[in-house]
């Protein structure tokens, strides 16, 4: 359905704007007008965007995602105003009215409008799967048919903040790291296809003999000024093979397996997973979702296949009438302290909040370990970039020596 952008003057007399669906623009300006709208300036805004999508489908889905703080902001802002008495389709209004960005307001809007003919509020989010998961949309089914929709949003907004969180600190750990790395290979590729066969230049017209390092670095700079092609062909080529490895199941399996088993990465990428696995799992559970429904959501936010068929094991001993804690300590895979956390919580009728114990733990231990590596990895990098460079520049410095010796 067409959206339509809008200017006009509300009943009180203020200039108010925004987004609205209608067939048509004869269609729209009624819909304004029952809203106590009169509209000054109406114009499509949806029809190009829908026209094209089949064609780059991934390109508009990027453009329409939001930021995770900025979707918890959201959920928080309309939880507020439904807690204020304001009425769902006000609310989605306000929302719209207040947001600046235009995809979002066009968003809204829609959802709005499906909720005032009568669609539910998970159904009209579903219709955006760019923006809203399964587990958001899930959560808010429920909250819905709880009548508890207020609480499930606040639950999601903490939620989202959470893992919004987590995931900066991982982000932010991996940076430094990342940063040296690239400066590093720029500052060697820099050496090697222009420095180097300068100097390997003024020795040829000396006819001097070059020492071995240097000769090795001028071989590897004429491979790279004259085969660079092939290399980014075979780098390219081997990128596409790898993505495509990890695309098939066996070969997805064998990644997940070798990375679990990897020291030390390996343990902390399993915090990592039980991490989310346990704040998602307890936020479904305190919103009224029974497990078993609720560790389907759940092993769609489980990225390592390993972990995956665990927990989908668990699910199955469940309709048996086996406990969760039990079925996941026999995969070996989870570590006994989830383990034993899950137990007591499933003898005591308190899962929840044990899970909500298991998630703050893993992810105090996870910002501790990444802190260590950060703080181990800096000087490693200095030392290992700062080692290489300086094997450069005596490959450079020593034959330079060695020619102003001979010119004396």
């Amino acid at each position: 359905m067409p959206v339509f952008a809008y200017r006009g003057l509300a009943a009180s007399g203020r200039s108010v704007a925004g987004v609205i669906d209608a067939d048509s623009p004869r269609t729209a300006r009624g819909k304004l007008r029952e809203l106590g709208i009169f509209p000054t300036d109406l114009s499509e805004t949806a029809r190009a965007a829908t026209t094209e999508r089949p064609s780059v489908s991934w390109l508009p889905t990027l453009r329409r995602k939001i930021p995770a703080p900025e979707l918890a902001l959201l959920t928080r802002q309309l939880s507020t105003l439904l807690s204020a008495g304001v009425q769902l389709v006000d609310a989605l209004g306000t929302l719209g009215d207040q947001t600046t960005r235009p995809h979002v307001k066009r968003m809204l809007s829609q959802v709005r409008e499906r909720v005032r003919e009568g669609s539910s509020l998970a159904d009209a989010m579903a219709l955006h799967p760019e923006i809203f998961s399964d587990l958001y949309v899930g959560m808010v089914r429920v909250g819905e048919a709880a009548g508890a929709l207020e609480a499930v949003l606040d639950r999601l907004a903490d939620y989202s903040e959470k893992q919004s969180e987590f995931v900066s600190k991982v982000r932010g750990a991996l940076t430094y790291p990342v940063i040296m790395i690239t400066a590093g290979f720029l500052i060697m590729g820099f050496l090697v296809t222009y420095v180097i066969p300068q100097v390997a230049t003024i020795f040829q017209q000396q006819h001097a003999a070059l020492p071995l390092m240097t000769r090795v670095l001028i071989r590897l700079a004429n491979f790279l000024s004259a085969d660079w092609l092939v290399l980014v062909i075979g780098l390219t080529a081997l990128v596409a093979g790898v993505m495509f490895a990890l695309s098939t199941a066996r070969g997805r399996r064998f990644y997940d397996t070798w990375i679990l088993r990897t020291p030390y990465l390996g343990r902390t990428l399993t915090k990592i997973i039980c991490a989310r696995f346990a704040r998602t799992l307890a936020t479904l559970l305190e919103s009224g979702v029974q497990l078993i429904p609720a560790l389907t959501a759940v092993r769609r936010v489980v990225s390592n296949t390993l972990l995956g068929e665990a927990i989908e094991q668990s699910r199955d001993s469940i309709r048996e009438g086996h406990g969760m804690g039990h079925t996941l300590q026999r995969s070996g895979l989870f570590p006994s302290l989830m383990i034993e956390m899950i137990k007591v919580g499933e003898r005591s009728g308190e899962l929840e909040q044990m899970l909500q114990r298991v998630a703050d733990n893993y992810e105090r231990e996870v910002d501790s370990s990444l802190a260590q590596l950060t703080t181990l990895l800096g000087p490693f990098m200095t030392i290992l970039m700062g080692g290489v460079i300086l094997v450069m520049m005596l490959s450079i410095l020593q034959p330079i020596f060695q020619l102003n010796q001979m010119m004396q």
